[in-house]
């Protein structure tokens, strides 16, 4: 039996690939498993919102996936002979504090191969055709049993991690149920394909015709993603020729044709929340937690999110912090996840009842304004325009040294990072005590003359620390008492210091 894991996670997905690179790059020992052969064949998820960029530029995969992404290009609405242009998403201009401001369009297969090859980089790999046939919580860690190429073999982990999809076996074990429908009268057929006769300049849509809704989006590599909505009264048919004939209807015989077939799937909309994201040591998050329409690009982005926000948690927990840093994981991220289920069922029911409006995204897609205000973490509610739990924001900065910079690029990394801006605050730092385990702390001292759009940024006027957590968001914001302010904070986020 395997006895030494720190976590073994169970789905090699965009959610899972996220919590391996961010364990491994802490220095914990892990295994993630996955069932398939290989890695995921086709586009699905395609959208890459501009809060999960700023968190794949920490994780050091950003350069990687911009290579193999597009903007959003305009879509072209087909009405009878007419080709109507129309914005989805407006192109928003890169500012100090949002660096990375538009959505990306990246296949899933792109995403998910960006994650493995930082994660072998980082010195870990996927286990392949490996399953999880059980796993039993004695308190103290977990024991699974998984089924892989070289047969069965017993594993024990200080943590389990489902990250294995809507039919999660680890949420079936785990005994957490999943609370929704799903309307198996509803069908979309999704695929990539080949397709002539089609300019790849437009994300081209054919709304209600027929009963049906049918969009092809232009991949970056020269494919099209299609997504065609059935009458209810049709069968899905998977079969080459079947969905050259659907396509060709719901076209209206527009002269396209199918030429080739590269993966092709049935979706149904299944609209589910787990009623819980933890049992004991078991932990669930993506699409083992919630599943959503694939409309807005929510499901990848909110899963990833999941991941890098109990990463550090969990870091921090096998180092000695306080079991209750666990707890905030479900906190902070069901309501989250609560949040985009209605989102995303709104806009897919838009769909076809109001295709216009539905094919609208403005700035809650983005995910730029998620925060975790009022949460565990965040007991200290102020008026400034940046509080305790929200999303720290990039700014340019000069410190103490005349070393010039981003603040995202000394968030880089799986380390907290203090913001020391003025004198007092400066000097408040030089005595600061944190503890030697875990993550460590990080400080950015900049003086008050360099401190102007910062301060602008933040809201803040006159000395300050600002306690920035692993994931991006704002433990604290002190304007004074800088000891006891770090130290009431590191009680609950960081192991005990030890004399």
């Amino acid at each position: 039996m395997t006895d030494n894991l720190d976590v073994l996670i169970v789905g090699a997905g965009p959610t899972g690939l996220t919590l391996a690179c961010d364990l491994v790059r802490r220095g914990l020992n892990i295994r993630i498993i996955d069932h398939a052969e290989t890695g995921f064949p086709g586009s699905r998820a395609k959208g890459v919102q501009p809060r999960t960029l700023e968190v794949f530029h920490d994780l050091g995969v950003l350069d990687d996936l911009v290579e193999h992404s597009t903007t959003y290009p305009l879509l072209g609405l087909h009405i009878g002979p007419l080709t109507i242009p129309w914005t989805m998403m407006g192109r928003h201009r890169a500012t100090e504090d949002v660096p990375y401001p538009n959505t990306l369009l990246v296949p899933q297969y792109d995403t998910d191969a960006c994650l493995r090859r930082r994660l072998d980089a980082l010195g870990g790999h996927v286990e392949y055709r490996t399953r999880l046939t059980s796993c039993t919580d004695d308190g103290t860690g977990v024991t699974a049993v998984i089924d892989g190429p070289n047969g069965p073999e017993t594993v024990h982990a200080r943590f389990l991690f489902g990250a294995d999809g809507g039919s999660s076996r680890v949420r079936q074990q785990a005994g957490i149920p999943f609370v929704g429908e799903t309307d198996e009268s509803d069908k979309m057929i999704v695929a990539d394909v080949l397709v002539d006769g089609l300019g790849p300049n437009r994300w081209h849509i054919w709304p209600r015709n027929g009963g049906r809704f049918m969009a092809l989006c232009p991949l970056p590599d020269g494919k099209f993603q299609l997504m065609l909505r059935l009458k209810h009264s049709e069968s899905a048919e998977l079969e080459p020729g079947a969905i050259e004939r659907l396509v060709q209807q719901a076209a209206e015989n527009a002269g396209l044709q199918i030429r080739k077939i590269y993966w092709s799937s049935v979706f149904r909309p299944n609209v589910r929340l787990a009623e819980h994201y933890r049992s004991g040591n078991i932990f669930l998050a993506g699409d083992a937690a919630h599943v959503h329409t694939p409309a807005g690009a929510q499901g990848l982005n909110t899963g990833v999110q999941d991941a890098y926000n109990l990463g550090w948690k969990l870091g921090q927990v096998i180092a000695g912090a306080p079991e209750a840093l666990l707890d905030s994981y479900e906190a902070e991220r069901r309501p989250v996840a609560a949040r985009v289920l209605g989102l995303s069922s709104a806009l897919y029911q838009g769909l076809t009842d109001r295709p216009l409006a539905a094919a609208k995204r403005g700035d809650e897609e983005r995910q730029l304004l998620l925060n975790y205000r009022g949460g565990p973490l965040a007991a200290e509610p102020s008026d400034r325009a940046v509080q305790t739990g929200d999303r720290a924001p990039d700014a340019k900065y000069r410190d103490i040294d005349g070393q010039s910079g981003r603040l995202f690029d000394r968030f880089r990394g799986p380390h907290f990072t203090l913001v020391a801006i003025g004198d007092a605050a400066i000097a408040g730092a030089a005595t600061t005590d944190w503890p030697a385990g875990g993550a460590s702390l990080h400080t950015v001292r900049i003086p008050t003359s360099a401190a102007r759009g910062l301060q602008r940024i933040y809201g803040i006027e006159g000395p300050a620390q600002i306690l920035v957590r692993p994931d991006g968001y704002i433990a604290y914001i002190a304007t004074g008492d800088w000891e006891s302010a770090l130290k009431a904070r590191a009680h609950g986020l960081a192991p005990r210091i030890t004399a």
